[in-house]
């Protein structure tokens, strides 16, 4: 870099004019033109250079911008009485005058720089990483500089700052919301989970960016005084006061120390309008870190303006809310940005401007009614050592209360911890909008009784109750055509032919069955869906009736399936005693036919007359076969019903599995998900959210 002086500067522009000047003729006429005058000689020559200031309407450092100095077409002469008649070598030589004075305080300002930045002490890589605010480039045209000396630009790499460390508590909750986000995106619509991503997303931003510095933005209504505030804090006019309205069009930073490039990056605040204070970092080492943002009112007539403020304030760590005597309770304040907010009160300011206005003991009660207002919406305040909004009285015209504002904001920033609060307070707000879609104060599941009930409610629907009765029927039905007389099952068969056939009674036509049973399982499922989704929260209760609606079609099908499948098993088994009860029975019936034989063949003379044997064989196997199947009956009776129970239970089972894999278990696995998300909302609260 080529090192110039101020005198080397001064001598080798006066010397184009047969003049050297020393530093102090320079500087005095300097500031002679900076009233609007400047002497040559006898002759007096005023400028009409306009007012040295940026785009937004304020210089930097109160140094002009490039293209603010007169030129030669833009000044007069005037002569005062006596005075000699006016040279145009004098005006070309006010020109270069001018030019050469532009150059110096160039020159001065970056000596400043230079000077601070030495006091400083850096290291070889901080020099390099130099904090540059763009409006270098803009004082300097590229014709004045090309006529200029030449002078090195600095790099504007800035000092890498260590990123944001978040602590275990937070990371925790952060990595429960975003479990909790993603678990809940097929259940949830966006709308409802957009809040928590941003939150995400911001957290996540924010953590690579320096963990060294502190943004805080300053925030406020028409005419609160928040640039005045702004300006007292920085200790330079940068942010433009005024009665206009509004004043601020747009946020301005002023950073205390070098690293916060990456924040206000984020803030979206070009390099046109970020300023640095006029104090050293040594001789203001309190604010080393602070970011100060200087945001358009809250309550302006520009839609732009307003959008800026909402946009700011959700990347800031902190605020800082000025209120007037006049605007303190305002209605728009306080529902729309204040309240809101109120779970952020650790990383909020709120600080009753103007008090210089204010007459007596009039300050004092303003503030106590401020406080009464924050207490009703819901802020806590920071008095007693308990944490909570710090408020404050002061006046930033007269700069009273000002330096009690700068210690308490100096302390604040050096704790370093205002972004990991801003987060954590971030996370708490999430939570609190998300528990209408988690929280319930009732215990939600399935019990173990409502699952019998839906199991009982489809074996009813399938007839498992009939089709054990009927199993039991036919295997009595079996044991009486094995073990009854021939001349009974005779006259059982002719009767059966004259009535309607056993076993599953038919209660109607075909199609008024199908439809019996498709109502019995339609109210099954519906009652099972309303006692799995009782207590739960809308969208979740929504996810189990539709999971429980998905299972039941086809269902009623199913089951049918089943029924012929698994009601009546075919043919019953035989016990053990079934033959030889047959082989009683045919004994019986020898007897029988034996008997009647005999007497046949006494009454045609084949066989000798004795009545006796014959009766006698007759009547045994007459009594017999009965007595035979009563027996067989009585002792059927207990394999029969066990028969008939094992054929319901088949069935009640078939059914059971049927509407457990279609229904209950996919109402069971959103039981499961919910409860996950409970879970996770359960990490996501921590101690933040009551």
């Amino acid at each position: 870099m080529t090192a110039v002086t101020d005198q080397d500067r001064t001598e080798q522009t006066d010397q184009t004019q047969g003049t050297v000047l020393t530093d102090q003729e320079t500087d005095g006429r300097a500031d002679g033109r900076a009233g609007g005058e400047h002497t040559r000689g006898d002759t007096w020559i005023r400028d009409r250079a306009p007012d040295a200031r940026s785009e937004d309407g304020h210089g930097a450092e109160g140094v002009p911008e490039a293209g603010d100095a007169g030129t030669p077409g833009d000044t007069e002469d005037h002569r005062i009485p006596g005075a000699a008649a006016p040279d145009h070598r004098v005006t070309g030589q006010v020109s270069m005058v001018k030019e050469a004075d532009m150059a110096h305080a160039r020159v001065e300002h970056d000596h400043n720089d230079a000077r601070g930045r030495d006091d400083d002490a850096p290291s070889p890589a901080e020099a390099e990483d130099a904090w540059d605010d763009g409006l270098i480039a803009r004082r300097v045209s590229e014709t004045s500089a090309a006529e200029l000396v030449p002078v090195e630009p600095r790099p504007s790499r800035q000092s890498a700052a260590p990123p944001l460390a978040y602590d275990g508590p937070l990371r925790s909750r952060l990595d429960a919301l975003r479990e909790l986000v993603g678990l809940s995106r097929t259940r949830l619509d966006s709308a409802t989970l957009a809040e928590a991503g941003r939150v995400l997303d911001e957290a996540a931003a924010r953590r690579r960016l320096s963990g060294q510095h502190t943004v805080v933005a300053i925030a406020g209504a028409t005419g609160s005084g928040k640039s005045q505030l702004f300006n007292a804090l920085a200790g330079v006019a940068i942010s433009e006061t005024g009665v206009r309205r509004p004043t601020t069009a747009a946020p301005i930073a002023c950073s205390w120390s070098d690293g916060a490039a990456g924040l206000i990056d984020r803030l979206g605040i070009p390099g046109r309008l970020r300023r640095r204070p006029v104090q050293a970092q040594d001789a203001d080492p309190q604010l080393r870190g602070l970011v100060l943002v200087d945001l358009p009112d809250h309550d302006s007539a520009a839609v732009q303006h307003r959008e800026h403020v909402d946009r700011i304030l959700r990347l800031v760590d902190a605020v800082i809310w000025v209120v007037d005597p006049e605007k303190y309770a305002d209605a728009v304040l306080h529902e729309r940005y204040l309240r809101p907010m109120a779970g952020h009160a650790e990383v909020m300011f709120v600080v009753l401007n103007q008090v210089d206005r204010l007459p007596g003991e009039a300050a004092d009660q303003v503030l106590d009614d401020l406080r009464r207002l924050l207490d009703e919406d819901g802020i806590a305040l920071g008095e007693y050592g308990e944490p909570g909004a710090t408020v404050l009285a002061l006046s930033a015209l007269t700069g009273h209360g000002v330096g009690e504002l700068r210690e308490a904001l100096g302390q604040f920033v050096a704790e370093r911890g205002a972004a990991v609060r801003r987060i954590s307070a971030d996370v708490d707000a999430a939570a609190r909008r998300l528990r209408p879609v988690y929280a319930t104060r009732s215990s939600t599941g399935l019990s173990e009784e409502a699952r019998e009930e839906f199991s009982a409610r489809l074996a009813d629907a399938v007839g498992a109750t009939a089709a054990g009765d009927a199993a039991e029927r036919a295997w009595l039905r079996n044991a009486n055509k094995a073990c009854g007389t021939p001349w009974l099952r005779l006259w059982r068969w002719c009767r059966s032919r004259r009535e309607a056939p056993t076993g599953r009674l038919m209660l109607g036509t075909q199609q008024d069955e199908e439809a019996t049973a498709r109502q019995r399982v339609e109210h099954a499922v519906r009652t099972v869906a309303d006692q799995a989704s009782a207590g739960m929260p809308g969208p979740w209760a929504q996810a189990v009736r539709e999971a429980s609606v998905r299972g039941a079609q086809g269902l009623p099908e199913a089951l049918d399936q089943l029924a012929a499948r698994a009601g009546l098993p075919g043919r019953p088994p035989r016990p053990g005693w079934w033959p030889v009860a047959v082989l009683a029975q045919a004994a019986m019936t020898i007897l029988q036919a034996a008997g009647g034989l005999w007497l046949v063949g006494q009454i045609a003379g084949v066989m000798a007359p004795n009545l006796g044997v014959p009766v006698l064989l007759m009547l045994a196997g007459i009594v017999g076969g009965p007595l035979v199947e009563w027996s067989c009956r009585i002792a059927a009776r207990g394999p029969a019903r066990r028969y008939g129970q094992e054929a319901e239970r088949r069935l009640r089972e078939a059914a059971s599995g049927c509407g457990r894999a279609r229904v209950l278990d996919p109402v069971a696995a959103e039981l499961l998900r919910y409860r996950e998300v409970r879970e996770q909302y359960a990490l996501v609260k921590g101690a933040g959210v009551g």
